[in-house]
């Protein structure tokens, strides 16, 4: 038995939120650099609030896989 769509859905929203986490925080204006805008000047606030939004998606994506694996492992 194969785990649910679901969880292959968040498995990936936790992985990908914590990939674009990371490359936030090594390559700071990847964001300014594809939109063609600053919308703090470059003073880097508005890459914190990313940061911190994609590291609490990354960690609630997470934590719903996990839940959904278990699910799936007492059901198997």
């Amino acid at each position: 038995m194969t785990p649910r769509i679901r969880f292959w859905a968040e498995a990936g929203t936790a992985a990908l939120s914590g990939f674009l986490c990371v490359l936030t925080l090594v390559w700071r204006d990847w964001l300014e650099a594809i939109v063609r805008v600053s919308p703090d000047n470059h003073d880097g606030s508005v890459e914190w609030l990313i940061v911190a939004a994609l590291l609490a998606v990354a960690a609630a994506a997470g934590v719903a896989a996990r839940s959904e694996w278990r699910r799936h492992a007492l059901r198997a």
